[in-house]
């Protein structure tokens, strides 16, 4: 029979949050950071074209 993973104390939540906000908060800027320099790289010229 498949064992259980024993609960994780309070202290070991508030690093498992802390560590996944970071990711987070890391994985967004990363997104972030490609979305501006592909904007960037095609130029300006880019948002003024006729709709």
């Amino acid at each position: 029979m498949a064992q259980l993973p024993k609960p994780l104390s309070p202290e070991e939540q508030k690093r498992r949050r802390k560590r996944s906000v970071a990711l987070a908060l890391t994985l967004g800027a990363l997104v972030l950071f490609f979305y501006v320099v592909t904007i960037a790289k095609m130029g300006v010229a880019v948002l003024q074209r006729p709709l």
